[in-house]
């Protein structure tokens, strides 16, 4: 049995210019200057960029199925993860519907693509083939059943996200089905194989910083800054929206579960710079996941929460599609009424959804969009191409911050939330408390990891 805790004791401070935050920084303004400036070399550099997200794939599936397991295991409740599931998606379900209806609002009201009066025969299909590769739209059947893994090893081995969950989910419940005492040595190994991943996600981090200048330098060096003025409007549209969003989103975090989500943001802001340089939440899905975990959230609830929020609650996805979809209907001189933009905004509900982890899914979901509403040709929507890597900070940003706030609340609908851990995490005292053995003991909340994950993290001990 563990002595009673030691006082939380204040995190030695790393010097400015050893903080992986500097670093990022440093980085992505470096990208940038290169990109700009030395277009071809830019573009050169995106292997660096690339070799850092495929490092980062390396370990989110089994790091995902290790927390989702030992975190369920840890509750001991197999109705508790289900109604944090159940409570997820409706969370996630209410979120998407008003990200589309307040994107339609900001349409109509900017009129992004009014006046541009695009010839329909100056249009081709081939640039947007080339960009989804015509894959066909999944239907929510497909979607659905996609979910589950027809072979565990394959779900692993093709980095299937809601796959690996859905198995995960099984695992975590037959081990409490048949007790956790007599599945201890499976549940200690787990544990073990856990603190080991995440010494390898601290090593992979420590290149962050390249990862981040190299895709920062492809994506101006390939696209350039020109592009911003072509689609000036629409892209003050989509990111003015997005600052709107982002400021419900503070008040949706304070209302609830009182989590003042600038000290958040602030505490994990390396995360968000990584995700904004590389242009991709999944760069920094195993470290939001530990944060937020120490910032009081139950290892389960942020174990089912995060990785199902990645393809269910993308809310900045949600923003851009339906702000997308009347900026190309204004763009061929169609003015919407609002019958045709409710039927546009279930066609998009379902078409968000299915289309999540696909290359071009937002092309594809405004394909099917289109051709569901048939007012202007499927090809228009290659009209976007040029604007789209504009809108990746927007998406990026809000998807991330959206999936945060997801987990607090869902938390904190759920009795799972902790938030004296969150504070003192905010304040930067270390998780760490000594025991008899002189070995680390978990912070307070349930299933929590220290706050320098990824370069000492402990798993929680067996209980």
């Amino acid at each position: 049995m563990n002595l009673p805790a030691s006082p939380a004791v204040q995190a030695p401070k790393k010097p400015f210019h050893k903080q992986l935050f500097f670093q990022i920084l440093v980085a992505v303004c470096l990208g940038v200057l290169i990109g700009h400036f030395w277009p071809g070399i830019g573009s050169g550099l995106r292997p660096l960029g690339d070799g850092f997200i495929q490092l980062i794939k390396m370990i989110i599936a089994p790091l995902i199925f290790l927390v989702i397991v030992t975190g369920i295991s840890a509750v001991g409740d197999v109705k508790a993860v289900g109604r944090v599931g159940v409570k997820a998606l409706v969370y996630f379900t209410g979120a998407t519907l008003f990200a589309l209806v307040f994107g339609l609002i900001v349409g109509n009201v900017v009129q992004p693509g009014a006046g541009l009066n695009i010839d329909p025969g100056t249009l081709s299909q081939d640039a947007l083939d080339a960009k989804t590769g015509t894959a066909p739209p999944k239907d929510a059947g497909q979607f659905l059943l996609g979910i589950i893994p027809t072979s565990v090893v394959g779900a692993f081995a093709s980095n299937s996200l809601l796959q690996v969950l859905c198995f995960s989910v099984f695992f975590g419940a037959a081990i409490v089905v048949v007790g956790r005492e007599r599945c201890l040595p499976v549940v200690n190994l787990l544990e073990t194989v856990l603190e080991l991943f995440f010494k390898i996600m601290g090593w992979v981090m420590r290149v962050a910083p390249i990862g981040a200048f190299g895709a920062m330098a492809f994506i101006i060096g390939q696209y350039g800054l020109g592009s911003l003025g072509t689609y000036a409007v629409l892209i003050a549209a989509c990111y003015g929206a997005a600052i709107i969003f982002i400021g419900l989103l503070f008040l949706v975090a304070w209302v609830y579960p009182r989590v003042p989500l600038w000290q958040f943001i602030r505490y994990s802001r390396e995360e968000f710079l990584l995700a904004l340089g590389t242009a991709s939440t999944e760069s920094v899905l195993p470290r939001i996941m530990t944060k937020l975990t120490n910032a009081g959230c139950s290892r389960a609830t942020t174990g089912l929460v995060v990785p199902t929020g990645y393809s269910f609650n993308l809310d900045g996805a949600a923003l851009y599609l339906s702000i997308s979809l009347l900026f190309l209907a204004q763009a061929f001189g169609h003015n919407l009424d609002l019958g045709q933009q409710l039927a546009a905004l279930g066609v998009l509900m379902l078409t968000s959804k299915g289309m999540a982890g696909v290359p071009g899914s937002a092309f594809l979901a405004l394909s099917a969009t289109a051709g569901a509403l048939g007012i202007f040709p499927v090809a228009g929507v290659a009209l976007l191409l040029g604007a789209d890597r504009v809108m990746d900070s927007m998406r990026v940003s809000v998807n991330l911050l959206g999936n945060c706030v997801a987990t607090f609340v869902v938390a904190k609908w759920e009795g799972q939330f902790d938030r004296e851990a969150m504070l003192e995490a905010f304040r930067g005292e270390a998780g760490e408390r000594s025991t008899a053995a002189g070995s680390p003991e978990v912070p307070a909340a349930v299933g929590s990891v220290p706050a320098d994950a990824g370069e000492r993290e402990v798993p929680e001990p067996a209980r």
